[in-house]
């Protein structure tokens, strides 16, 4: 669980250089599917190290909610099993991420700033939700075998 946290946060970072073009997405809906409950402890421990990395700030209220709720919404569609249908799924959070880290500014400037906050991001919204997309459909059947086979091989020690 911490391991997979850290492989959140490295993997981030590794891919930083690219704006919204992120694999933590793509991780987490690997591990909720392949770990079910044990992704709230490697989301919490992604959390905590992004916090002291990047400080505390408001963004980081975001990640509070945006993450876990990636978690859950994962959980209830965890029926699917194509790839297409997980980019589709991946791609739609990518373009919802924008207005759902807006909903952290309504006690500071409330619906205006909100709105102004989502219809701003909305550009990067779409490179998010293209990335998220593609990382999905090419990458989605052979990590998830690897998480399998590693998920399989440590329930057997």
């Amino acid at each position: 669980m911490p391991m997979m946290g850290v492989l959140l946060v490295v993997s981030k970072e590794v891919m930083a250089f690219l704006p919204n073009f992120e694999p933590v997405s793509l991780l987490i809906i690997l591990f909720t599917l392949t770990c079910g409950p044990l992704v709230w402890g490697a989301v919490g421990v992604f959390l905590m190290l992004e916090g002291l990395l990047y400080g505390f700030g408001t963004w980081w209220v975001m990640y509070l909610y945006i993450w876990p709720l990636l978690a859950l919404l994962t959980w209830l569609f965890h029926w699917m099993n194509r790839a297409w249908q997980w980019a589709l799924f991946s791609g739609m959070f990518g373009l919802a991420f924008g207005t759902l880290c807006s909903f952290a500014y309504l006690p500071v400037g409330g619906i205006p700033m909100m709105f102004t906050w989502a219809v701003s991001g909305l550009p990067f919204d779409g490179i998010h939700a293209v990335g998220n997309f593609l990382l999905m459909l090419i990458l989605y059947h052979p990590l998830r075998a690897v998480l399998e086979r590693i998920r399989h091989t440590i329930s057997h020690i």
